[in-house]
Order: C-alpha cells, then sequence, then structure tokens
C-alpha cells in the first residue's frame, strides 16, 4: 500500500489538536486529539484523519468499515455502468485492389451496424513514404462508401508510417 491510499486513524494520528466532526451530526469545533479519541470511544467508533495537510488537520468521527464499504460499492458500481466501447482496425494499402476494398467495406458495414468504432490504417511502405497524399485518397474513397452509414470522427490524419481515419457508428 502506498503514502497516498494509507489512512490515518485513532492512535496512528500524532498531532496536539484536530477540527473535529461527528459523522452525520454536528461539528465540534477545535479540539485536542485526545478528547476526540474519549469521544469516538464513547460512541464506539473510529476517529479518522481525512485532511491531515490543514491547519489544523481535520478528523471525523465515522464507523471506517462501514465507509470503506460504501466506497468500494460505489466503485463497483461505477465500473458495472461504464460504456466499453469497442474498436474494430481494417488495414488497407495504397496499392489496394477495388474489390479488397469493397470487401473490407462490407466488413466495415457489419463492424458498424453492431455499434462498434472502426479505425482505417493506411500503412505507407518504402517509397510510398514520398507521396502519403495517395494513402488519403484511399481513405477518402472508403469514407464515400460509408458515410452513409457513419459519422467520421477525424479527419484523416497522418501519423508515423500510418495514415488513420477514425469512424463512429450512425446513432
Amino acid at each position: 500500500m502506498n503514502k497516498k491510499d494509507r489512512v490515518i486513524m485513532n492512535d496512528e494520528i500524532r498531532v496536539p489538536e484536530v477540527r473535529c466532526n461527528v459523522d452525520g451530526a454536528e461539528s465540534l469545533g477545535i479540539i485536542s486529539t485526545d478528547e476526540a479519541m474519549e469521544k469516538a470511544n464513547e460512541l464506539g467508533l473510529d476517529l479518522v484523519l481525512i485532511a491531515p495537510d490543514a491547519k489544523p488537520p481535520v478528523a471525523k468521527i465515522m464507523n471506517y468499515g462501514k465507509y470503506k464499504y460504501q466506497e468500494e460499492k460505489k466503485l463497483k458500481e461505477q465500473r458495472k455502468n461504464q460504456v466499453k466501447i469497442d474498436i474494430k482496425e481494417i488495414k488497407l494499402s495504397v496499392k489496394i485492389a477495388e474489390n479488397d476494398i469493397n470487401y473490407k467495406v462490407k466488413h466495415a458495414r457489419e463492424f458498424l451496424a453492431e455499434g462498434k468504432h472502426v479505425k482505417f490504417r493506411v500503412f505507407l511502405k518504402g517509397r510510398e513514404m514520398s507521396n502519403p497524399d495517395s494513402a488519403k485518397d484511399v481513405l477518402l474513397k472508403v469514407w464515400s462508401m460509408i458515410e452513409d452509414v457513419a459519422i467520421m470522427d477525424k479527419e484523416p490524419k497522418f501519423e508515423g508510417r500510418y495514415y488513420n481515419l477514425y469512424v463512429l457508428p450512425k446513432k
């Protein structure tokens, strides 16, 4: 466990006084750490340092086990509600034949119909690097074949040895 995740609570608190709050109740104001510990023990709860860098540090009297459980539950719920975007990549070349383009476009249409994002990549080899516009032409040709079912997320972009086109399904 790293220093950032570490929680300072109960007897580990080494400051003379804290600004103390009771979970779901009133603020006790600035009191000595010993008084805060006595109050926590009276209530059968934990004294947890919330903001150790504040002047004076802020502590809260709470049921730490319950608090931690609820935080984990929230995180789990957030992960469950997260939408995972599926990106399919289709590789093309500058010298691709017409029937190959049609075949790859057919697959792209299927992916878009399933609600997946599609990334078209044209790889430039050797001397093809001297004329990257030929790769852009291939991508624009593909785009004209799928623009009725897709939305262009970004214009075709040259990155390294690739020309990329990213498309999203129409809603």
